[in-house]
């Protein structure tokens, strides 16, 4: 039985007696034990149930009396009404007591209940999620049920206490099932106990508040489920949540915030998948990863269609296909973007006719790779190397030296800089991230890949010659990579007779009517690729390849292998660059640089073995 219930009870008024005089019904609950008041004799409640009026000693004498009275008249104003002897109501009973006739305390006793009434209401209003209210709710309640049992005022007011405290043993039951995790999803538990209260009282902030608890806790249970690829069963939690309180925003957040995880996961089973393809029984395992992916995706979503393909691939081609861009991690990111080269032959070398060929580019001989092999999309740029060296600590041969070749506008030639390295562009000045690397070594480019192949874990190295020319060529055997004829417009960064200096300079071997916009190397990428995909491979940069030096083909290996010598002091420079001249933009052009040379012209690209 609630407090307020049991008060109600104890009083054994009926409506019949709300009309009492209101004076009378004080004075006569109202008996003197000892100083105090207590409630009549009658009354079967007691102890904490039981207001007993603080005792208040008053003098002999209509003085006293007075004093007694304005006292209780300043305590009233303010709101000191029962708690101690200087209180209000203990004084005006006092008065009334000595004498019943007071017409002053009887009127002060009945502004003193409507204001305790007052502050009951209030405290009322709190109760909902505010324990000391409630308790303050009670007392007004004992209080005014020793002053007025019979009131109809003071009984509607036990009565909104009963269904506080009726309301309040509800709201504890429901917390108690939700901190035992029983949420009410099957009918019962913390959210039954919720709507048990919201039916009394639609508006209890209480309640409420467990209501959207439960609807977290529900809420957290899909994402639970949702972490461990359960949707299904996210799903339902979601279901149960929205049932809660009819679809409220919390919920359809929630339902994005798992399609966006649903679709994360899609996306880790898909990379899962594809990790697991180059290993032993990796097939098998990536269709059973892409089972799963079925189960949770949407019809036509393309990762689903991407692993598909990527097992088909692996068990037709291997575990890549001709054209294929990809990046591999490297070092806490992504390494260069690859490209694969397909597999086929060509005829290396310089053609018979070919009037600004060298003996070095010949004798002309026909390669073939039985398996494909993959390139940097485009040249190692400043960025990429960055990462290498903030890595590493790596210190190139230019920073050590202290200088490098760099373009000099003023006399139109390739100088000596002090102070010029791989942070530098060709005529000196700092690079942009995306621009290629300059002024490194063969020995510099050589330290790059060997990094990166740690790092990845992936066979990584410098293209051999023979692999450079295949992928600069890209099929075709013209004298230059695009074929015999003038450059087509944006085919690359090549020397044109259009193209100028900042200071106005041209070219005086340049190809004829072409303009690529660019006096230096250009940001990579910038221009068309070849037929396989690959940038910048017939102009921006020259690059090292992992070649030795050789005066011609003759004894070079027949599988398109670099043609390595322990120790050697000179390497292979392939490619045209942005200052070469048509002649040695050829497909078969080649050129001998020592190992630690390093300019404005020369950079580099990896390859890796697939």
């Amino acid at each position: 039985m609630t407090v307020a219930f049991a008060l109600l009870v104890a009083a054994g008024c009926g409506r019949e007696q709300a009309e009492a005089p209101a004076v009378e019904p004080a004075a006569d609950a109202a008996r003197q034990v000892d100083g105090s008041v207590t409630i009549s004799g009658d009354d079967r409640l007691a102890g904490s149930l039981t207001w007993r009026a603080p005792r208040v000693a008053l003098a002999e004498g209509d003085e006293a009396l007075v004093a007694a009275l304005d006292r209780a008249g300043e305590a009233l104003e303010a709101g000191d009404l029962e708690a101690s002897a200087d209180s209000a109501i203990p004084l005006y009973l006092a008065v009334l007591e000595r004498d019943p006739g007071s017409k002053p305390a009887a009127e002060g006793l009945e502004r003193s209940l409507s204001a305790l009434l007052a502050q009951g209401a209030a405290a009322l209003g709190r109760a909902g999620d505010d324990d000391d209210a409630l308790h303050r709710a009670r007392m007004v309640a004992a209080v005014a049920r020793s002053l007025r049992p019979a009131e109809q005022r003071v009984r509607d007011y036990l009565a909104d206490v009963d269904r506080a405290e009726h309301l309040a043993e509800i709201n504890q039951a429901a917390e108690r099932e939700l901190r035992a995790g029983r949420l009410g999803e099957s009918g019962d538990g913390a959210l039954a106990r919720v709507r048990e209260a919201l039916a009394l009282d639609e508006d209890q902030p209480r309640a409420l508040q467990l209501r959207a608890a439960v609807e977290s806790a529900m809420i957290r249970r899909a994402e639970d489920a949702a972490s461990a690829g359960d949707f299904d069963g996210a799903a339902e939690w979601l279901d149960h949540a929205e049932a809660v309180r009819g679809g409220a925003g919390a919920v359809a957040d929630a339902r994005t915030r798992l399609d966006t995880r649903r679709r994360a996961w899609i996306l880790r089973l898909r990379d899962e998948g594809i990790a697991a393809l180059p290993r032993a029984g990796g097939i098998e395992d990536a269709r059973a990863l892409l089972a799963r992916m079925l189960v949770l995706a949407e019809p036509g979503n393309a990762a689903v269609a991407e692993l598909r393909e990527r097992i088909d691939l692996a068990v037709h081609y291997g575990n890549f296909r001709p054209g294929q861009r990809f990046t591999d991690r490297a070092g806490g990111g992504r390494g260069p973007q690859m490209v694969v080269v397909p597999h086929g032959g060509f005829s290396m070398g310089a053609a018979d006719a070919d009037r600004d060929a060298e003996d070095s580019e010949r004798p002309r001989r026909n390669l073939r790779f039985d398996r494909g092999f993959a390139l940097s999309l485009t040249e190692i740029t400043v960025g990429e190397f960055r990462r290498f060296v903030d890595a590493t600590g790596y210190r190139t041969r230019a920073e050590r030296r202290g200088f490098s070749m760099a373009y000099d506008e003023r006399s139109g030639n390739f100088v000596r800089r002090s102070r010029v390295d791989w942070r530098m562009d060709f005529a000196g000045a700092r690079a942009a991230d995306d621009l290629p690397v300059l002024h490194v070594s063969a020995r510099d480019a050589q330290a790059y890949v060997d990094w990166l192949a740690e790092v990845s874990g992936e066979r990584y190295r410098l293209p051999s010659e023979a692999e450079f020319e295949y992928a600069l060529r890209a099929g075709g055997t013209g004298r230059y990579p695009w074929g015999d004829g003038p450059p087509p417009e944006g085919v690359g960064n090549l020397t044109g007779d259009k193209d100028r200096s900042p200071g106005g300079r041209g070219w005086s071997n340049a190809f004829e009517d072409y303009d690529d916009g660019h006096w230096g190397p250009a940001p990579v990428g910038s221009f068309t690729p070849n037929a396989f995909g690959l940038h910048d491979l017939e102009g921006n940069v020259s690059e090292w390849v992992a070649d030795c030096w050789h005066d011609s083909y003759r004894r070079a290996p027949a599988s398109g292998a670099a043609w390595v010598n322990p120790g050697c002091r000179m390497q292979v420079v392939r490619g045209g660059a942005w200052a070469s001249s048509p002649a040695q933009t050829r497909s078969s052009w080649r050129a001998p640089s020592p190992v630690d040379n390093t300019n404005a012209r020369v950079g580099f690209r990896v390859a890796r073995d697939i």
